[in-house]
């Protein structure tokens, strides 16, 4: 206590008037000298003295006789100033280096640069800038340009050390008077002081000139003298100047200057003037006299009472000799440092000689980067650095830091030594006119030292430093660092880039530009650009026209592309130029970024202009530039490959030649409600066929898929060009534009015709949008053709125009497949069973359903087979049905909308009657039963039968009114077409007709030569069109006729191969015979029999023979055609059809008979099976076999290879359908046939994994076995495919069991593994099988472990034992005995060996020994207890250990086991067996002590089997003395146990330890991780989780932290030794049943722990999220941050923690963040954090603690001073600052000196007066 109060006095009038005179004898008598509360740091210097300095020192008394003379102690070294050095608020004299329109680049003394902002000039200047700005007016601002020039002296003061990204400093300066001429008074103004300046304001005389000097004006008359930089007609506000005082006024308040050259050598300093070191300035040229000299520098005296120094650099070249103690010279002051109050001055004549001007430019030119060899080192200063001679005599200073690499010692004597170095110049310093280099050879190696040295194009390698918004900023060496731009980051725009680049992460570059004046560097990442090899556009001269470059566009315009290459070398691409295929909107098809060859059309130079294209690089690229048309003419059928989607249409690519088209939505149907449909279930990627090109323009390529335009473009009935319109002809088209005057039709080739308003439809139409909608399908008639105005004009009227009457059922079916190809195609797309479920329904089908609701509007269902599906009924299908939810009903499907899962249903009785048998040509009533926009669902009467049809019943139909529209309930006529077809999925096919009476035909009608035409009938006509399989004629009455490719000439003049129809001419005359007709849309051959034809278009014969009047000529039906044919017939055909899908033809032999050709009975080489089209070509007349013929089913297939029938030992050509292990390869095969491959038949030599290399649809070639119950037996082995060239087999076929013999090593795959043995496939036909015993060498006691070991298909060595030929087995062996393989059961499973011979008779009869020695030991036993026991049963009651009766039970497993009956006589475990055995053996609560026996005994009993049989052979009874023996030894033996049982400190050293433990313990968490650990050491994984399994179900609920405790061990077990899935699946467990925030950390934590460093961040992403409110997530996040060294990371995570957490929690979590900066991350971070959080809450005296505890540890002691002297002077009560001035005072007694105690005492006493003042007030 009495330390503590002398430390602390306490108040009180006799201790205030002690310590008052206490202050009065310690305070300095120089009290106006520094008044800086930072501590003097001499220590360091005197640290760094050498022995040359220890010269200066002096006897005592020298000393204190100079002290007394001088005002600041010398130095003790002589030393270059050096960036540590270096404090805020010092003053210093600079040069300017380099100027730019914000910064000034200052060169300050010892080669440090400093950085004068715009904003650091004066306040004068200050205020002009931002009235400026605020009235826009930029031209009048004086730039820093107009007030500094290069080579201009300064005084500057340092305002503020930056610390930079790298950590290096960063000087920031000002020159504002007020904070250079601070420590100046108006009354400390003397004539001749040398001051600087600012011009405040321009008069009429003079300046008034702001000296920063409070109460003083100075003037500066404009006669006064002037220099070549300083006009004084021009000076602005703002300008820098350096007057001479030339009178003082009124106390200093008035001061006249005069102009002064910059070098400030006007006139000397004079100790009248009043200088002391506080207020001395920079540039003050003083008298001084040299006090010592040094080989580093000199000691002056000046002013009378000053010392300072003069380094080496500041000593002038070529005087160094002739300085001399005592010698006077003129220096000039560079900088007062007054930390040591150290005065450096300079003795350079371009500072010191009056008019000398500082050269900012070395004389020898701009040398910086340059590497120069051959240099020698001329001195070594220490703690400096070294001069250095060039090889041109030029002096060069290498400071200490770079005459070593960095974190190296730097050996001077070395260094010395070295006769010659090569060093690279850093810089150039105009402070010191000298150049500094470095000797670093990483700095000399360096490919890029400066912006200089980089040029557009270059390639360079550099380091990923930060992402940005804009781009991404790279290092390509310490100081120079480059931009990638946003867009070129890659190829393609980055939408994450922070996904792909990481900081540190080294990149290669390519220059774009480089501007080395501003520092700026453009760098590309695009690989396109990266790796280009075409010439670099480096200017406009480099781009010669015709030359081709790559480079990316900038800039998208309407008018086209700008596009830039390097340093700013740009052009303009046109629209013109961009593509061979018009584009309209060039945003569409580029993006700014993008990377593109051009080619240069025309380049000026001197007008920075250039015009390019992107056209003529394709066109200069492809031999000539062919015309779409050649690929896409009109007509031709198309398959396309979907590229891209749009609300318009689909853009596709044709196959196989890729090119572009586009194909409408609305040219997707007929139907416009299957358009979007369609359109929906297409997606990027898909292939399309049977589209059509309808149009090819220069702009565009259009096709269509709609059935009916397809129809008419193959039927040549369009007009090709305006010239073949005529009034009359009948096209077909579709609606393009629907106007309120009428509608504008457009059909293919481009043409349109209009549609008035009167000739739309044959009732009046008010609205026209209503009758049509865009994209319709209409058949037109052309009315009136405008030549002169190439206009027509057409009618839709359904009167005026001809469609067949079939031609509804065709566009119905039509319909019908299109919406169940949707169906199908978004059943497989999305994978949903529902889907799948809802495709299978059928209209008419009948369910099960549960009612769920019932309202007036109708009814819903719920069905179990379609959960998650609507089924609804209207109201109209409920009629008359009492409903209630929960009842069950029978309801019939009327259609399902597989888009939205909606089904909709009736439940009327008359629908779910039994369905009535109809017959074709039967009228019914029919009443729709459900509309859906182009279909409806009609019942027929009352047969129950249901059906579709379509809402209109011609193209043209028009409703003007809503009452002549189908609606539900509406009531039709239908005639039963046909009663089932098989389009429509069995419903009846119909026609339908409202009410009103059908039309009767005509008689004209039905009358030859006016509708219709005789069968053979002579007709005359011209070719019109020429097509593949069919010829057009229009006939000499104006109609047209067909002819088939069949009936062009006699079939046995017809050449194979050849095209019949490509001898006949368009325009030539023809004679042919009709022989039937066509229908008009479905193009189906008709002959005059069928009951239907009704149709205009005959189908004509030009067969000689057949053109014969004289000849009987007779109609044979199709049917009967087909019966001719015979299987093996040889036919001539023609192709008519490829169906790119299934790869198979469609052939015909006449016009009304068509066959199928399948892919494997057309082809024999597999290359042939990309493209079977090429082979055979529409129309070509081929030979083909009959392979099946049948009328019903209808089918007729037929083979061009030449054969019928599959034979034996033939090879052919088959298709994989399915790979299955245990069979092998199912094969598709010719003419209907099937096959297998087993894994035998494969290759001539076995391979592992035999099935790997084929796959599903594989064609292969392949040698047909034999045929076996319609399958045939395949082999792909090459013996048998190519015979004459393959190599001997290694693995023989094996075709019968007389190939075999015992004794043989064959090879074979494994087939299963179960019970009775392992199978081995030898052949296709011959199966072997091992028993489990000629397996493995092991005992396994069940099959499953083989299994595991032994997979299907599994190659395998072996050999045959035996072979029975009557049962057929062959009996293998695996052992490694036999095949010399090893065993296929690996060593690591540690199963116990199988016993053979020998070895297991000795087993048995030890077994027997050990029964027969227990039997007696349980019998001693036995007569000492009180219960008697059978002996020959090893059972036991109730209370025996149920762990003895395991041992018992499992005794006789193995030979290992036995031996150790008795572990318990064992205190150590073995290692040959399982150690749980050894307590649960020898350990049973009612055992005697005679039943154990000594260890000893234990021992004998393991020695040997040999052993064991005498003691069995010889049983000798032992004597009384032996027996008390063995009994003494029990005794002991079970004493020695007893205590290691209770000795706490033991260890468990075996599972049954744990296990007795564990009962005393079972809520241990401890013992349960010990036991876990135990399993684990042994490799037990397994055993190591069932543990902890146990141990979650046995420890009490209530103990949370036990039983996170194994939680967390068992996330440790899964995370080293399990897999993700098993670690996330326990994790998802632990979540469960623990709090879930502790689980996620301890996984965090351990991800961290084994460095599994994303998924650990993963983890704490997911963590902030969901436990936002929890401030230990938020901070444990930011620790895994900065041990990773992720500072900014953190810094943005603390940023997001504020804004989740409570706003009172703030301080908190910014106090621990700062924490962890100081902990892991940057301490000065840390510091700036506290610094802020404790400006704003000063009173929490806690974190003061903290901050104070951690500065200590992480700071300087200036640092921890300086927080002390903030702490101490809080507002805080008196207990806590005595608190802090108590751990001051510790802290200075550990680490301060004794004057620095004193001063804290002192502090003391200043607190305690201050209060004992206040409470006296």
């Amino acid at each position: 206590m009495a330390s503590l109060e002398e430390d602390f006095p306490r108040g009180g009038t006799t201790t205030k008037k002690h310590t008052e005179s206490k202050i009065e004898v310690q305070r300095p008598e120089v009290d106006y000298l520094f008044k800086s509360s930072e501590q003097p740091e001499t220590k360091k210097r005197k640290t760094s003295i050498n022995d040359d300095n220890k010269k200066l020192k002096k006897p005592k008394t020298d000393k204190e006789k100079r002290d007394a003379l001088t005002l600041n102690a010398s130095a003790k070294c002589v030393q270059i100033l050096h960036i540590k050095d270096v404090r805020e608020g010092m003053l210093m004299l600079g040069c300017v280096k380099e100027v730019a329109d914000f910064e000034v680049t200052v060169s300050l003394p010892c080669g440090l640069l400093g950085f004068l902002n715009i904003k650091n000039i004066c306040d004068s200047y200050a205020k002009l800038l931002t009235e400026q700005l605020e009235l826009a007016d930029t031209e009048e601002i004086c730039s820093l340009p107009h007030l500094f020039y290069p080579g201009m002296l300064l005084r500057c003061v340092i305002t503020k050390l930056n610390i930079a990204r790298g950590g290096s400093l960063s000087i920031r300066l000002s020159i504002d008077p007020k904070l250079v001429n601070k420590s100046l008074t108006s009354n400390s103004l003397k004539a001749g002081m040398v001051l600087s300046g600012c011009v405040d304001s321009v008069e009429d005389h003079g300046y008034i000139v702001d000296l920063g000097i409070t109460g003083t004006k100075a003037f500066l008359p404009k006669k006064a003298p002037k220099d070549k930089h300083n006009n004084l007609e021009e000076l602005k506000v703002g300008q820098y100047l350096t007057p001479r005082v030339e009178e003082v006024k009124n106390d200093g308040r008035v001061v006249r200057l005069s102009s002064s050259p910059p070098t400030f050598a006007q006139a000397c300093a004079a100790s009248e003037q009043g200088w002391n070191l506080s207020n001395l300035l920079p540039g003050l040229l003083v008298k001084a006299t040299i006090k010592k000299v040094t080989k580093h520098g000199l000691i002056l005296g000046f002013l009378s009472c000053f010392n300072g120094q003069v380094d080496f650099l500041h000593m002038e070249p070529g005087q160094t000799s002739s300085y001399a103690e005592g010698t006077e010279v003129h220096a000039c002051v560079l900088y007062v440092e007054p930390s040591n109050r150290l005065v450096a001055l300079s003795l350079r004549s371009y500072l010191v000689h009056p008019g000398a001007v500082v050269d900012p430019c070395p004389a020898g030119g701009d040398r910086i980067g340059v590497v120069v060899e051959h240099c020698k080192i001329t001195a070594m200063h220490h703690m400096s650095g070294a001069m250095l001679e060039l090889p041109d005599e030029t002096k060069a200073f290498v400071h200490r830091n770079h005459l070593k690499e960095l974190h190296q010692q730097t050996n001077e004597n070395r260094m010395m030594a070295k006769p010659e170095h090569t060093c690279r110049i850093l810089d150039f310093s105009p402070m010191d006119q000298i150049h500094f280099v470095s000797l670093r050879k990483s700095m000399i190696d360096k490919p890029f030292f400066r912006y200089h040295d980089l040029q557009a194009g270059q390639l360079v390698e550099g380091t990923v430093s930060v992402l940005l918004n804009h781009g991404m900023i790279v290092h390509v060496s310490d100081h120079i660092k480059g931009l990638v731009p946003r867009t070129h980051l890659s190829d393609i725009v980055l939408k994450n880039p922070e996904k792909k680049y990481v900081e540190g992460m080294k990149v290669k570059c390519r220059v774009l530009s480089v501007n080395p004046e501003v520092k700026k560097l453009y760098l590309t990442r695009k690989k396109a650009l990266i790796e280009s090899s075409l010439p670099l556009f480096l200017s406009y001269a480099d781009a010669r026209p015709g030359r081709v470059s790559h480079g990316y566009i900038v800039c998208i315009k309407d008018f086209g592309c700008i596009f830039r290459f390097y340093n700013d070398v740009k052009g303009l691409v046109p629209l013109s130029e961009l593509s061979s295929d018009p584009i309209v909107n060039p945003e569409e098809v580029f993006y700014v970024g993008q990377v593109l060859k051009a080619k240069v059309l025309k380049c000026d130079p001197d007008k920075a202009k250039m015009l390019l294209s992107f056209k003529a690089v394709v066109e200069g690229d492809t031999a000539e530039d062919v015309d779409p048309q050649v690929y896409l003419e009109v007509g031709k059928v198309l398959e396309a490959t979907v590229l891209k989607k749009s609300i318009k249409g689909l853009e596709v690519s044709t196959l196989p030649d890729d090119v572009r088209a586009v194909l409408p939505t609305m040219h997707l149907s007929d139907h416009m409600s299957n358009c979007p449909l369609l359109w929906e279930s297409l997606q990027e990627g898909d292939n399309i066929s049977n589209l059509m090109c309808f149009n090819n323009t220069k702009s565009n390529i259009t096709v269509t898929k709609k059935p009916t335009v397809r129809w008419a473009l193959e039927e040549g009935i369009v007009a090709k060009d305006f010239s073949e319109i005529t009034v009359g002809l009948q096209l077909i088209g579709w609606i393009k534009n629907i106007m309120s005057y009428g509608v504008f039709v457009e059909f293919p080739y481009g043409l349109v015709g209009l549609a008035p308003k009167s000739a739309m439809s044959d009732n009046f139409i008010s609205d026209t949008t209503a009758a049509f909608q865009v994209g319709q399908t209409v058949i037109a008639k052309v009315s009136n053709v405008d030549e002169e105005k190439q206009r027509f004009l057409i009618t839709l009227k359904v009167s005026e125009v001809i469609a067949p009457d079939s031609d509804a059922q065709t566009r119905l079916i039509n319909g019908l497949q299109e919406r169940r190809a949707v169906t199908e195609m978004l059943a497989m797309r999305d994978n949903s069973d529902l889907r799948q479920q809802l495709a299978e329904l059928s209209v008419g089908q009948k369910l099960k359903l549960t009612v769920t609701t019932e309202t007036g509007n109708g009814a819903t269902f719920k069905s179990d087979d379609l959960s998650g599906a609507t089924i609804l009924a209207t109201k109209h299908h409920v009629t008359g049905l009492d409903l209630v939810p929960g009842q069950k009903v029978t309801a019939v499907v009327l259609y399902t909308d597989i888009l939205s899962s909606v089904v909709h249903v009736s439940v009327l009785s008359k629908l779910l009657q039994k369905k009535k048998s109809l017959t074709e040509g039967s009228r019914h009533a029919a009443t729709v039963q459900h509309i859906n926009h182009d279909f409806a669902v009609v019942s027929l009467g009352d047969t129950a039968q249901l059906t579709l049809i379509q809402t209109s019943c011609h193209l043209n139909d028009v409703f003007p009114t809503e009452s002549e529209k189908l609606k539900p309930g509406s009531n039709l006529f239908v005639e039963v077409l046909e009663p089932s077809c098989e389009e429509l999925q069995g419903l009846p096919l119909v026609s339908w007709e409202r009410s009103a009476p059908k039309r009767q035909r005509t008689a004209s009608e039905n009358q030859p030569g006016s509708q219709g035409h005789r069968f053979g009938e002579i007709l005359r006509g011209k070719v019109q069109a020429v097509k593949p399989t069919s010829i057009l004629v229009t006939l000499e009455d104006g109609s047209s006729a067909y002819v088939h490719v069949s009936e062009v000439s006699e079939v046995a003049d017809m050449r194979h191969g050849s095209f019949p129809t490509s001898r006949f001419k368009v325009g030539s005359e023809v004679t042919g015979r009709v022989i039937g007709g066509r229908e008009a849309s479905s193009r189906r051959f008709l002959p005059f029999s069928h009951p239907k034809f009704s149709y205009t278009i005959p189908e004509l014969s030009l067969i000689p023979s057949k053109l014969d009047t004289s000849r009987d000529f007779k109609l044979v039906p199709a049917a009967q055609k087909l019966k001719s044919y015979k299987i093996g017939e040889e036919l001539t055909c023609f192709v008519s059809k490829f169906y790119p899908e299934s790869k198979s033809l469609e052939v015909t032999t006449d016009p009304g008979v068509t066959g199928t050709v399948e892919l494997l009975d057309m082809i024999t080489d597999p290359k042939e099976a990309s493209h079977p089209e090429k082979k055979y070509k529409l129309g070509q007349a081929v030979r083909a076999k009959v392979v099946e013929l049948s009328s019903k089913p209808k089918r007729f297939t037929l083979s061009l290879t030449g054969a019928q029938e599959l034979q034996k030992g033939g090879i052919v050509l088959g298709l994989v359908t399915n790979i299955l292990p245990n069979v092998g390869l199912l094969v598709k095969l010719p003419f209907g046939g099937r096959g297998v491959v087993t894994v035998t038949d494969l290759t001539d030599a076995y391979k592992s994994n035999p099935l790997d290399k084929y796959s599903k649809n594989q064609l292969l070639r392949c040698f047909l076995l034999d045929n076996t119950d319609g399958k045939w037996q395949l082999s792909l082995r090459p013996s048998r495919l190519n015979p004459e060239t393959a190599k001997p087999a290694k693995d023989v076929e094996v075709l019968s069991l007389d190939r075999l013999k015992a004794g043989q090593i064959i090879r074979g795959y494994i087939s299963s593994v179960g019970e009775h043995g392992t199978f081995i496939r030898l052949s296709g036909s011959i199966t072997g099988r091992a028993q489990i015993q000629h397996t493995t060498k092991y005992f396994v006691s069940n099959h499953k472990v083989l299994s595991e070991h032994l997979p299907t298909n599994m190659l395998l060595t072996t050999k045959i034992l035996s072979i029975d030929r009557e049962e057929k087995l062959v009996n293998l062996s695996l052992l490694a005995a036999d095949t010399g393989k090893p065993d296929v059961i690996p060593e690591s499973l540690g199963l116990p060996l199988r016993l053979t011979g020998e070895e297991k008779k000795k087993h048995d009869m030890k077994k027997m020994t050990k029964r027969k020695l227990s039997e007696s030991e349980q019998n001693q036993v036995e007569s000492q207890a009180l219960k008697k026991k059978k002996s020959k049963k090893c059972k036991t009651d109730g209370d025996d250990s149920g762990v003895e009766v395991y041992f018992r039970e499992e005794e006789d497993k193995d030979e290992e086991e036995a031996p150790r009956s008795d572990s318990g006589k064992q205190a150590a475990p073995t290692p040959a067996g399982p150690s749980r055995l050894q307590v649960a053996a020898g350990f049973s609560w009612d055992v005697g002590l005679s039943a154990l026996k000594p260890a000893s005994a234990a021992q004998e009993e393991d020695s040997s089997d040999g052993e064991a049989q005498d003691q069995i052979s010889k049983p000798q009874k032992k004597s009384r003395h032996e027996l008390e023996q063995e009994k003494k030894a029990a005794e002991k033996a079970l004493t020695q146990r007893e205590a290691q049982l209770m000795d706490p400190g033991l260890r468990p050293e075996d599972a049954a330890a744990f296990e007795r433990l564990l009962l005393a313990s079972p809520n241990s968490s401890l013992l349960w991780l010990q036991y876990m650990a135990h399993h684990l050491q042994a490799t037990q994984i397994e055993q190591a989780r069932a543990v902890a399994e146990r141990a979650l179900k046995t420890i009490s609920f209530r103990e949370e932290q036990e039983k996170l405790n194994v939680w967390v061990a068992l996330l440790n077990l899964e995370n080293m030794y399990g897999t993700e899935e098993s670690l996330k699946k326990v994790f998802e467990r632990a979540l469960q049943f623990c709090e879930p925030m502790p689980v996620y950390q301890q996984l965090a934590d351990i991800y961290a722990q084994s460095e599994k460093i994303k998924e650990a961040e993963g983890l704490y992403k997911k963590m902030v999220k969901r436990f936002s409110l929890n401030k230990a997530v938020w901070l444990s996040y930011g620790t895994f941050l900065l041990q990773q060294g992720q500072g900014d990371a953190a810094s943005a995570l603390l940023q997001r923690a504020l804004k989740s957490l409570p706003s009172k929690e703030s301080v908190d979590v910014i106090g621990r963040f700062a924490q962890l900066e100081f902990r892991y991350g940057d301490a000065d971070k840390g510091r700036a954090m506290f610094d802020k959080v404790l400006t704003s809450y000063p009173k929490r005296t806690d974190l003061w603690s903290v901050f104070i505890d951690l500065t200590i540890k992480h700071g300087s002691q200036k640092d921890v001073r300086a927080i002390f002297d903030r702490v101490i002077h809080l507002s805080v009560s008196v207990k806590k600052i005595k608190f802090f001035f108590k751990r001051y005072l510790e802290y200075e007694k550990k680490h301060g000196t004794l004057q620095s105690i004193q001063a804290v005492k002192e502090k003391a006493m200043e607190f305690v007066e201050a209060k004992g003042n206040e409470a006296d007030n």
